[in-house]
């Protein structure tokens, strides 16, 4: 970042956004007890299903300011790499019902997708790469970019498995403009957060059972989506061969 570009307004505005969340996770000691208890149940993956009910009786100790703190967290995992969105989306089906529990979901996460995508727009790919933590998830997102173009983002959003805040961010430091990205996120992340806000309202069957499951079928679906057109052509190239 250019040191004459330190100072430009949007600038210093996205680091008030997030720097003075830092300052009150450092200084209230209230608050980073309540983060940090939410983020030590997103990160315990190894026993979801005890995860989702413990992030349950959480949300639930805010009383009727249960929405917000859910869709804060969502924003939260959004911005800070690596937590799963999923666990959050499995909880408030579980707490809020299928359709309000999913449409928290989706609209938190879609407020938390556009905030990135605005902090890489604004700070550039040295900030970015630094708060998302150095990962390789950016750089293998240029490559998915160059190659698919603006589908890349459906594409990504649609396979349950990739972290969203790398794909936003990604999207943030591209050329594409604001609302192609919004709305390929919406619509990429749209069954997924119906089945997951399902699942959890219904509880039933394994947590992770059925996430390893519905990603199987969305990867195959998606290689197939990929690969259909080379398909198509080879067996096409062979038919004219053959008639020639």
């Amino acid at each position: 970042m250019k040191a004459a570009g330190f100072f430009r307004p949007r600038v210093l505005v996205a680091l008030a956004v997030l720097i003075v969340p830092v300052i009150l996770y450092l200084t209230v000691p209230g608050l980073r007890r309540v983060l940090d208890n939410a983020i030590y149940l997103l990160t315990d993956v190894n026993n979801v299903e005890s995860s989702v009910k413990q992030l349950r009786d959480y949300l639930l100790g805010f009383g009727i300011f249960a929405p917000i703190a859910s869709a804060l967290l969502m924003i939260v995992q959004a911005v800070i790499a690596p937590i799963p969105a999923f666990m959050i989306t499995f909880t408030n089906g579980l707490l809020f019902g299928w359709l309000w529990g999913a449409a928290l979901s989706w609209s938190s996460a879609m407020a938390g997708a556009a905030l990135c995508f605005w902090l890489a727009r604004v700070l550039g790919r040295s900030a970015i790469d630094k708060l998302a933590g150095n990962s390789r998830s950016l750089e293998v997102f240029d490559l998915f970019f160059a190659r698919y173009g603006v589908h890349s983002i459906l594409i990504a959003r649609v396979l349950p498995f990739v972290p969203f805040d790398p794909i936003s961010y990604g999207a943030g430091l591209t050329r594409m403009r604001f609302w192609p990205f919004f709305l390929a996120t919406g619509v990429g992340q749209l069954p997924a957060t119906l089945l997951y806000s399902w699942l959890g309202f219904s509880a039933t069957g394994s947590v992770r059972f059925l996430f390893l499951l519905f990603s199987l079928v969305t990867v195959v679906a998606v290689i197939g989506w990929a690969v259909m057109p080379r398909l198509k052509a080879r067996l096409q190239r062979s038919t004219e061969e053959r008639r020639a």
